[in-house]
């Protein structure tokens, strides 16, 4: 199994949240996991979008100097591509096979991720045409990674 890591725009501000991720945490830590969490830009309330694209871009250079090198990149993003939780699984395991040792998952600020940033993607992952509120998505995202490990390990939690 590849190194695991978490790049976000933003900290999780309720307990339950932050409760969520340490379990999740928890249980991949026999995987390496790692989460790097990044201060959100600051923006008015009515902003520009000229703004909006340079808070977008500031937060883009910030994610782009954390990420490891070589490893394969996955950005959440509203235009991404739908995967099956088996998928994620299997693409996982060929990134092992093919020598990756380490995959990025990449969940940016509530105006989303810069071109710079996507264009550095392995893969543009979409959780769902549906809308959920930016700070579950890490907890969604965590989740899926969990399960995606027990796929692959053939345990009962993935029915």
């Amino acid at each position: 199994m590849v190194n695991l890591s978490v790049i976000c725009i933003g900290r999780l501000k309720e307990q339950y949240l932050r409760d969520a991720s340490k379990e999740y945490e928890k249980r991949l830590s026999p995987f390496k996991i790692s989460i790097t969490e990044l201060n959100e830009e600051r923006i008015g309330n009515n902003p520009s979008e000229k703004e909006i694209q340079a808070v977008i871009e500031a937060e883009g250079r910030r994610i782009i100097e954390k990420l490891p090198k070589g490893a394969a990149v996955y950005t959440m993003c509203i235009e991404g591509k739908h995967k099956t939780s088996e998928e994620l699984s299997s693409e996982l395991d060929s990134l092992a096979l093919s020598g990756i040792s380490n995959a990025v998952f990449i969940i940016g600020g509530s105006y989303g991720l810069s071109e710079d940033v996507k264009k550095l993607s392995r893969c543009r992952l979409s959780m769902s045409k549906m809308t959920f509120p930016h700070q579950l998505a890490r907890i969604m995202l965590l989740e899926q990674l969990y399960r995606a490990t027990q796929i692959s390990a053939g345990t009962k939690y993935h029915k």
